[in-house]
């Protein structure tokens, strides 16, 4: 079969033959891939970045963002059958601790895990893929078309989660949190796919959603965060120091920008009470100058919290798919136009290094 592979540390991506995987466990799905997403980390290993092979292999299968059918199950496989749509989840387990023995790789607590296209194991740019089912999540056929989207979805909806139960066990005896984020302001930094993804969740949960980005006003990106009900800033024009100033109470923050002056500065936008979730990786290792004390105090006398979050769980896989049959049925054209672009995977280098100002979502075609 055809697979994307490149040489880790290099820039060195080639289209080429490699075997095919078949069914060796009882418990395995086999799935003909449809499409593969391509964002910052694909291009990212493409330039030479983070990218671990397999023990023992010098080249390493990209891509992570997967969607395709199944075409054949193991013998014990109850819940999945033949002809179904689906993904399979990114991360697995070190087998050694305990967040990992419970399903939450997300959470591993030795930093000893895998993850399929990154990190020690095979990706998903192949025309085939074999896995698990305990890695596997259905995706209605009714949405297949967006299918590939649950990847990036699965990380704004663990940030959510996330906020949703540190607000419930804190805020519980006089707010009603199980509607927390209705009515709330959510700020979101850097409204590309992930941050775009945060946002139609966001407005499913009847936030009040404000994105941020350095774009022009007439671009797609702003253009559908309108469409849902969002508002833009853009960066250029209004400082982040003044956001709190211009949009009053900031309840929730959203950073999906990767950018560690911007992270920073955004501390000082929360509100009373409020809580920020950090999902951008930034880069680099120059030193930044902050007014420290400032900030600290602010978090103490507000009660703010801080949380990081990456990857996501099964149960925020399940929960991304949701969102994605909601969103298709309540702002149809704008979820469809996330997509911005399908690329066969004959001309995948294009779809790894095109970039243009209204991409937001490349795909590389495979069926």
């Amino acid at each position: 079969m055809k697979a994307i592979a490149l040489v880790p540390g290099t820039t060195t991506v080639s289209l080429k033959d490699v075997p095919e995987p078949a069914i060796e466990h009882t418990d395995d799905i086999k799935i003909k891939i449809s499409q593969v997403g391509i964002c910052g980390t694909d291009r990212e290993q493409a330039e030479g970045g983070r990218a671990d092979a397999p023990p023992g292999r010098g080249e390493l299968i990209i891509g992570h963002e997967m969607f395709g059918q199944v075409l054949e199950t193991g013998s014990t496989v109850e819940d999945v059958r033949k002809g179904d749509f689906g993904v399979f989840t990114v991360r697995r387990g070190c087998g050694k601790c305990a967040a990992c023995e419970k399903g939450r790789s997300d959470m591993c607590l030795t930093g000893d895990y895998t993850e399929r296209g990154i990190k020690g194991a095979d990706g998903f740019q192949a025309e085939f893929v074999v896995d698990r089912e305990a890695y596997f999540v259905k995706v209605p056929g009714k949405i297949a078309e967006i299918g590939v989207l649950t990847e990036p979805m699965s990380v704004a909806a663990k940030a959510i989660d996330e906020a949703l139960r540190v607000q419930q066990a804190r805020l519980n005896a006089f707010e009603d949190t199980d509607k927390w984020f209705r009515g709330k302001k959510a700020l979101i930094a850097g409204i590309g796919p992930i941050g775009l993804m945060a946002a139609f969740a966001l407005r499913l949960r009847g936030a009040e959603v404000v994105g941020m980005d350095i774009v022009d006003e007439d671009t797609l990106r702003p253009e559908v965060l309108r469409q849902i009900g969002g508002k833009y800033i853009d960066g250029r024009i209004t400082e982040t120091r003044d956001l709190d100033e211009v949009l009053g109470q900031i309840d929730f923050v959203f950073e999906a920008a990767g950018i560690a002056k911007l992270q920073i500065q955004l501390i000082d936008t929360l509100g009373m009470n409020a809580i920020y979730l950090a999902t951008g990786i930034p880069a680099g290792s120059r030193p930044l100058t902050v007014n420290g004390a400032e900030l600290m105090q602010q978090l103490v006398l507000k009660n703010q919290v801080l949380i990081g979050s990456v990857n996501a769980g099964i149960e925020h896989y399940k929960a991304a798919v949701a969102y994605l049959e909601a969103s298709l049925e309540k702002w149809p054209d704008a979820i469809r136009q996330v997509i911005t672009e399908r690329i066969p995977a004959s001309d995948f280098k294009r779809a790894l290094e095109h970039h243009s100002k209204d991409e937001i979502k490349v795909v590389v075609e495979w069926a």
